[in-house]
């Protein structure tokens, strides 16, 4: 999956549905990961930490995939035999 891929998938996740809510934010965070992520608004920010979060939970999963080989023939010599190199 392409990180364009990703992305799309994580923008649907949470803009199917979007709900104006009310929450206590801490100011030196926030600003933190506004220059961290370079977002021109508090919306985006939030938006943005949260589209980081899913992203990680997906590349944490791919990383644990890779270690357990599930799912993947990377280790079967028959299918590897055919790899470009």
């Amino acid at each position: 999956m392409s990180r364009v891929d990703i992305r799309d998938r994580v923008i649907r996740i949470y803009r199917d549905e979007v709900t104006k809510r009310l929450v206590d934010i801490d100011d030196d965070l926030l600003a933190r990961v506004r220059a961290i992520l370079g977002t021109p608004t508090m919306k985006d920010t939030v938006n943005g930490a949260l589209e980081e979060v899913v992203k990680l939970e997906l590349r944490r999963r791919h990383a644990d995939q890779l270690a357990t080989m599930e799912g993947l023939d990377l280790d079967d010599p028959d299918v590897m035999s055919g790899a470009w190199r």
